[in-house]
């Protein structure tokens, strides 16, 4: 599969599935009084992707494609005909047993690295981190975006439907992690919940990390696009993403050999715990909103990488438990949650691909509504307190 670099506004388009017959799998389409949703699974046949499971939901105006066999990531969303998801050169899906996650180097889970929405964690989240002697401690972003989910069903739940899997964490003498993930739409709908929940089988407390790694690109993102973001505070990740605080919200056109930027924050939340924010099209005309509980992802971080359309033109909008340092930076400050034995955490974020200025316009008023008249605090340099 190649993709078009030369039309990247056009949707992705994955390889040769084998369709399984309807019903198989545990998976069928669900019909209530609000409408019906079409489920369909299948395995990529050939190349790199062969052998990962798909799940295509679709409500009517809204399709999902999920991985479950790459830690139940989501690829692509195309809602009103519009697509939301981003051209990586990587060109996958590709399956798990070929990226060298524990490469020496430490980024190698950059060698599979191509969805919408993929997870990092549960360990680890951030940076490579290696010990003394040079050996490599905790690879980039985690395991769990290359671990294929055990056990995929669906179900109905009060007129939605809710498509689960199960991915697991564990090594002996270490950690005994389950990750739940449920995916849930509605009839007609345009909106997608997801709820993940973090289990501890183990008998000892356990350390985790999530961020939701969820990557935006054409044809949202474009020279002109904005980020609306409600927040208390913010610091670039470095001297570089430093250059850029005056226009930290605003996106240039695809530019060859850009250099990567990362933005540090913490948002603003409602009563309830709830944020929200939205990369904006141009024209206003298209939207990518995010909402999520912060009591569980209390940061969140911009990357912006304006590259070529062919290197990747992309931003990342991401909720986390911490910053994306290594590990050990973020567990001296305190930024490594903990679930006790046999106890949970459960992370909610939910995905509202929006079409047409009136859907824009009315998710930037929740945005404007959040941030008031607050002031935000703006380090014009790194805060060393929140990157190494």
């Amino acid at each position: 599969m190649a993709t078009d670099f030369q039309n990247p506004a056009a949707p992705r388009t994955l390889p040769a599935i084998d369709w399984h017959p309807p019903g198989e799998g545990c998976l069928a389409a669900m019909e209530s009084t609000e409408g019906q949703i079409n489920l369909k699974y299948g395995t990529i046949a050939s190349g790199r992707g062969a052998g990962i499971e798909v799940v295509q939901i679709d409500t009517g105006p809204m399709q999902v494609t999920l991985l479950p066999t790459r830690g139940m990531a989501i690829w692509q969303v195309i809602c009103d005909g519009i697509p939301f998801k981003w051209n990586s050169p990587v060109d996958g899906p590709v399956h798990p047993s070929l990226v060298p996650v524990h490469d020496p180097g430490g980024i190698g889970w950059l060698e599979g690295f191509d969805e919408l929405l993929v997870r990092c964690g549960l360990v680890s989240n951030g940076a490579p981190e290696f010990e003394e002697s040079g050996r490599l401690r905790y690879p980039l972003h985690g395991r769990i975006a290359n671990t294929p989910a055990e056990r995929v069903w669906s179900e109905e739940v009060e007129g939605r439907c809710v498509v689960a899997g199960e991915t697991h964490e564990k090594r002996l003498f270490f950690n005994n992690l389950t990750l739940t993930t449920r995916v849930s739409v509605a009839p007609g709908g345009r909106e997608i919940e997801i709820e993940d929940t973090v289990s501890n089988h183990g008998s000892q407390p356990a350390e985790t990390q999530m961020l939701y790694h969820i990557n935006v690109g054409a044809p949202v993102l474009e020279e002109g696009a904005k980020l609306l973001l409600a927040y208390e505070e913010l610091s670039p990740r470095n001297d570089h993403a430093a250059s850029d605080i005056p226009t930290w919200d605003r996106y240039p056109g695809p530019k060859s050999g850009y250099q990567e930027q990362v933005h540090l924050f913490r948002v603003k939340s409602d009563a309830a715990g709830s944020t929200a924010m939205m990369l904006q099209s141009p024209g206003g005309q298209q939207g990518f909103g995010l909402s999520y509980d912060t009591s569980t992802l209390p940061y969140f971080i911009v990357w912006k990488n304006t590259a070529a359309h062919e290197d990747g033109y992309v931003t990342g909008l991401e909720p986390a438990t911490n910053f994306p340092n290594p590990r050990s930076f973020e567990g001296e400050r305190g930024r490594v949650a903990t679930i006790p034995a046999g106890g949970s955490i459960t992370h909610r974020v939910n995905l509202h691909p929006l079409v047409g200025q009136q859907n824009v316009d009315s998710f930037a008023e929740k945005v404007h509504a959040l941030q008031g008249n607050d002031k935000p605090t703006v380090h014009q340099q790194p805060n060393p307190d929140w990157a190494s």
